[in-house]
């Protein structure tokens, strides 16, 4: 079963790892950070090895994006962000797992303070 991790953020300021622009991620003890840090690098890594990963990108900012919209007959184009929404799309994973139950292990790896996870399921994925 393929799903799609989203992973969405502030789009000011702009940078990867998400968690290094978090406010609320940086206010914790550095432990506490270095901690989560380390069980995330542990579910990733256990993610590659089990040969569940299809995908992952970090995608540029959001300024940098195009917008493409049908309008008057035709194609037209906008600048990014495409969307008025205080948060946008940091970027993804696609897995391919045997159940949603374990999409859902690897996604709750993600959230932390300040951060908004979205698990989606492909289309066409059992």
């Amino acid at each position: 079963m393929k799903y799609v991790i989203l992973i969405h953020s502030d789009p000011q300021p702009w940078g990867h790892p998400t968690t290094d622009f978090v406010a609320e991620h940086q206010a914790l003890p550095a432990e506490q950070r270095e901690a989560m840090g380390q069980a995330w690098e542990k579910a990733f890594a256990e993610v590659q090895e089990r040969g569940e990963l299809v995908h992952a990108e970090a995608l540029g900012a959001p300024g940098a994006s195009s917008l493409y919209r049908w309008q008057d007959g035709r194609p037209r184009v906008t600048d990014g962000p495409y969307s008025e929404a205080k948060e946008v799309i940091a970027g993804f994973f696609v897995v391919d797992v045997e159940s949603r139950e374990r999409a859902e292990a690897f996604a709750a790896s993600f959230a932390g303070p300040g951060e908004t996870i979205e698990l989606r399921p492909c289309m066409g994925s059992d």
